[in-house]
């Protein structure tokens, strides 16, 4: 009878397609991950706006409006920020990243070398680490573009960037 050498060649029949579910759930942990982080810095924000427009009454604003902006901002970001740690939680458990009991910071390291850098596991950025980075540093990039180039000056009512 035939059989396969063992190797880094060989594969069995029922790996392949694990393989492949294993791969789409991290694709879909990473673009839940995106959208969730996403909604932190635009839709919660602009969800509690909305909250706050359908409080406030007709006329001059009303504390009621932002109390109710800001009470909703705060609870929206929370539930949103434990939803984005557990999906992070979970991707690191499917790609088999141990979570670490204590991390030492870069900055509070010692500089002798007498701890060892990464306690248990793989050390490094997590995908989370680099979708949070990222989103944040896009965000500070279209605030930047809006306030030099599209926003109007307070003082003198017009654009002044371009005429």
């Amino acid at each position: 009878m035939y059989q396969r050498a063992e190797g880094a060649g060989s594969r069995d029949a029922g790996s392949a397609p694990a393989g492949w579910r294993k791969r789409l759930a991290r694709a879909g942990l990473l673009a839940l991950m995106t959208m969730l982080t996403l909604n932190l810095f635009v839709g919660s924000p602009l969800l509690s706006l909305w909250i706050g427009s359908r409080v406030q009454p007709p006329g001059p604003p009303s504390m009621a409006a932002f109390l109710a902006a800001a009470a909703s901002l705060g609870a929206f970001s929370f539930v949103l920020v434990k939803l984005v740690a557990a999906v992070g939680r979970a991707h690191d458990t499917l790609i088999g990243r141990r979570p670490t009991v204590r991390a030492h910071l870069p900055w509070l390291r010692s500089m002798r070398g007498e701890r060892p850098h990464e306690v248990g596991g793989r050390g490094g950025l997590s995908a989370l680490d680099v979708i949070l980075v990222t989103a944040v540093v896009l965000a500070a990039l279209a605030f930047e573009l809006w306030f030099f180039f599209k926003s109007g000056s307070p003082i003198d009512e017009r654009s002044g960037r371009g005429r």
